[in-house]
C-alpha cells in the first residue's frame, strides 16, 4: 500500500477549524477551562493579575491548535506484507514506512494501523521528528488461526504539539489484503489405487502416436524439417503445412470438496469442515507437484480454475505455481453452501474426461452416497475421504459404524478407494492407505498416537 497527501494540520484539510479544536487533549481542555474560569473570577473579584493568568492558560492551547492547523507539510505512507499469503497459524510481518516529502520537519507523530481483531491487537507507534526528506520504518506481526482474506489499513497519523495540548489525526485511503490460506500438509508419494503406471509424473501423450487424421498441422516456418511436411493439409489449405512437435498432455485430477452446511457439524479451526478444506488444499498442491493438471470442484458445481479451452480441461495451460496460488486463494474464503445435494458436482463430472478424482465429503445419506458412487469415471482412479462429523463433535469414533460402513461399502463397490476419517487423523496417515500396492483399507481411525487405530 502506498498513499500520500497533506498531513495532519494542513490549513485546508477537511473539517476546517472546528475539527482542529476537536483535537484538544484532556490537558488542552483543562488549560482552556481553567483559563476561562480564572478570567471570569478576575472580573468578579476585580483582580487584574488573575486575569493575566487566565488569559495565559486559555491562549496556550489555542495557540497550539492554530500552529498545528496552519503547519503545512506532506508525508507519504507505504505498507509491505511479508508474505502476502500465509498459512493459517503462521505469522506474517507488516512493514510500515513514513516519508516526509515536504521542506519542513514534522513534529511528534503517532502512527496507527487498522487490523481486524482476529489478526491481533491494533499496532501503535510513536515516531520522532522526521527531518525534510527523511523516513521512518517500523514493523509488526500478525497471525490468524482462521483462514480468510483480511484488509489491513488504512494508516492513521496523529500529530501532537510539544506541550501535549492538541492531537490532530488524518488517515491514508489505501489498504492491503492479507490472505490466510488453509494449512498444507506434505503428503507421501504413493501410487493411488486404479492409477495407471507412472502416477502422472511426466505422462505424455504424443500427437505423433495419433492416427494420420488426428494430426493437427501448422504453417511452415523457416528452419522446419521438411520430413515433417503434412502433404494432405498442404493440399487442403494451399500452403506448406507441417506436423506439430510432440505436445505433452498432463494427467488430470479433480479435487472435490463437499461444502454443504447440512453435511458438516461444528465450526472453528478444529472442526471437520476445516479439516476437509485443509485436506483439499494439501491434495491439490501435492498432485500439482507431481505434474497433474488440477481443478477444484465444489458441490455447487463451480470449478476453479475456469475453462481455458485447452483440451477441454480447466487449468491445463496454467503453470503449477499459478494454479496452486489460485486454488489456495479460493480455499481461503470458501464457506458452507446452502445446497443439500451433490448432483451439481455430478453433472460437471459426468461431462468430463477420465482422470483422478479425490473427494473430501461430509456426512452422506443413502441418496448422496449413490450419487457419489456414480461420479467415478470408468477407468479412472477415485479416492474418497468421508468425514464422520458426529464423531468430531462427540469425540467418540466411530459414532455410527453400521451406517457409515454401509455407505463406504457402496462407494467401494463402485470402484472408489473410500476411507473413513475420524477426529485427530492427519491426512498424511490416510494418504498412505490409498497406495494401490498396499490394498484397499476399510477405514482409517485416529492417528497412531491415539489409543486406538481403528484399522481393518
Amino acid at each position: 500500500m502506498s498513499g500520500g497527501g497533506r498531513p495532519p494540520g494542513g490549513g485546508d484539510d477537511e473539517g476546517g477549524m472546528g475539527s482542529a479544536f476537536s483535537g484538544l487533549t484532556t490537558r488542552g481542555r483543562s488549560f482552556l477551562a481553567a483559563g476561562i474560569a480564572a478570567a471570569g473570577c478576575s472580573v468578579v473579584l476585580g483582580q487584574t493579575d488573575l486575569l493575566r493568568v487566565g488569559l495565559l492558560l486559555a491562549v496556550l492551547p489555542i495557540v497550539c491548535v492554530l500552529v498545528l492547523y496552519r503547519t503545512r507539510y506532506r508525508v507519504a505512507g507505504s505498507r509491505r506484507l511479508s508474505p502476502a499469503r500465509v498459512p493459517a497459524g503462521s505469522e506474517a510481518r507488516v512493514h510500515l514506512r513514513i516519508d516526509n516529502v515536504s521542506r519542513l520537519p514534522t513534529g511528534l507523530l503517532m502512527l496507527q494501523d487498522r487490523v481486524p481483531y482476529v489478526l491481533g491487537p491494533r499496532p501503535r507507534f510513536v515516531l520522532d521528528r522526521i527531518e525534510p526528506g527523511g523516513r521512518r520504518e517500523v514493523s509488526y506481526r500478525v497471525r490468524s488461526d482462521l483462514r480468510g482474506r483480511y484488509s489491513l489499513g488504512p494508516l492513521q497519523l496523529r500529530l501532537t504539539d510539544p506541550f501535549g495540548m492538541c492531537e490532530l489525526a488524518r488517515g491514508f485511503s489505501a489498504y492491503d489484503t492479507l490472505t490466510v490460506v488453509p494449512r498444507v500438509e506434505p503428503l507421501p508419494a504413493v501410487r493411488l489405487a486404479g492409477e495407471a503406471a507412472g502416477y502422472g509424473d511426466g505422462r505424455n501423450r504424443s500427437l505423433a502416436l495419433a492416427g494420420e487424421d488426428d494430426v493437427i498441422p501448422r504453417g511452415y516456418r523457416h528452419g522446419d524439417d521438411l520430413r515433417r511436411v503434412h502433404w494432405r493439409s498442404t493440399a487442403r489449405y494451399g500452403e506448406l503445412m507441417v506436423r506439430r512437435e510432440e505436445q505433452p498432455q498432463r494427467a488430470h485430477c479433480t479435487v472435490l470438496l463437499d461444502t454443504r452446511a447440512v453435511a458438516h457439524i461444528g465450526a472453528g479451526p478444529d472442526s471437520a469442515f476445516e479439516w476437509a478444506v485443509s485436506g483439499a488444499a494439501s491434495a491439490a498442491v501435492h498432485l500439482l507437484e507431481r505434474g497433474y493438471a488440477v481443478r477444484l470442484l465444489t458441490d455447487t458445481g463451480s470449478s476453479i480454475p475456469g475453462p481455458d479451452g485447452v483440451g477441454g480441461y480447466p487449468g491445463s495451460s496454467l503453470e503449477s505455481a499459478d494454479t496452486a496460488g489460485m486454488l489456495l486463494d479460493t480455499l481461503a474464503v470458501v464457506d458452507h453452501s446452502d445446497g443439500e445435494s451433490l448432483s451439481s458436482a455430478y453433472d460437471v463430472l459426468r461431462g468430463g474426461s477420465e482422470g483422478l478424482l479425490v473427494a473430501f465429503l461430509g456426512d452422506l445419506d443413502e441418496e448422496q452416497a449413490a450419487i457419489v458412487a456414480r461420479m467415478r469415471q470408468r477407468g479412472g482412479a477415485a479416492v474418497a475421504f468421508v468425514l464422520d462429523n458426529t464423531a468430531w463433535t462427540r469425540g467418540v469414533w466411530p459414532a455410527d459404524p453400521d451406517g457409515l460402513q454401509a455407505r463406504l461399502r457402496l462407494l467401494r463397490e463402485a470402484g472408489w478407494t473410500a476411507l473413513l476419517v475420524g477426529p485427530g487423523v492427519p491426512l498424511a496417515h490416510l494418504w498412505r492407505h490409498t497406495d494401490a500396492r498396499g490394498g484397499n483399507r476399510a477405514d482409517a481411525g485416529p492417528a497412531p498416537t491415539a489409543s486406538t487405530t481403528g484399522m481393518s
